[in-house]
């Protein structure tokens, strides 16, 4: 049964793309503030969630791979596409051959993904129930990109079609925030179980609206695809050693 691990970066969209009143939704948190430095405080905080939230973000970046075989593809968008050319590299964490994809926009990037995505029975994600596939979905209606594939958020206590390794890790958060099961980011679970840290070039989730803004559209690639190579081999722990638990 072929899976396919992938993980997304997003990057928060300009304000300018909301209206008065929308802005004023945004933000009617920060106007409750009492002072006018508890205010920018707030509108700070909310601004740095944008990135979070599929009406305020768009996906930059979309990496894959398949768990069998371990061939993967990239795919970002890009100021520079009409000069770049699609290329294969190694990943340098797993030795796989992936083709780094650049995307005219985001549109082009999302049919390009669900077209991937309706060739696989399964996927595998990190905290890609919370997070990545419902961002997935909606941007797609927003864009009305067709989603290829709508089972994805199932029956949560099931790992087939979509295997969370987020949720298995935490036993289905049996334990909340502060038990013996509490959710760790992959950074940690990485370095807990001796697999290299996708952070190890220093660059994280945070960095990738600033990088967006300098044109670094390959360091986020990269840093996306270390992601899910990071994902893949936490894969394989949990198979060998935890999954069967109930």
């Amino acid at each position: 049964m072929p899976r396919l691990v992938f993980d997304i970066e997003t990057s928060a969209v300009g304000l300018e793309n909301f209206d008065e009143v929308q802005q004023e939704y945004l933000f009617r948190e920060a106007e409750r503030q009492p002072t006018e430095e508890d205010k920018a405080r707030k509108r700070a905080e909310v601004s740095q969630q944008f990135s979070l939230w599929p009406f305020t973000a768009q996906v930059v970046c979309i990496a894959m791979i398949n768990a069998d075989s371990g061939k993967g593809q990239v795919l970002y968008q890009s100021d520079d596409f009409d000069e770049e050319a699609l290329e294969s590299a190694e990943s340098e964490n797993s030795g796989a051959a992936v083709e780094f994809a650049p995307q005219v926009d985001e549109v082009e990037l999302l049919t390009a993904f669900w077209d991937v995505a309706k060739r696989y029975d399964s996927i595998v994600t990190f905290n890609g129930r919370g997070f990545d596939v419902p961002f997935l979905y909606l941007r797609s209606a927003l864009l009305n990109v067709p989603i290829t594939r709508k089972d994805w958020l199932g029956y949560r206590y099931q790992t087939e079609p979509h295997c969370d390794l987020a949720e298995q890790f935490t036993f289905y958060n049996v334990s909340g925030r502060e038990g013996a099961a509490r959710k760790f980011n992959l950074d940690f679970y990485c370095k807990a179980f001796g697999i290299p840290s996708p952070k190890a070039m220093g660059i994280s989730g945070m960095d990738v609206s600033s990088l967006l803004a300098e044109g670094r559209h390959r360091d986020i690639a990269e840093y996306c695809l270390r992601d899910v190579v990071a994902t893949v081999e936490l894969h394989k722990v949990w198979e060998e050693r935890l999954k069967g638990i109930k």
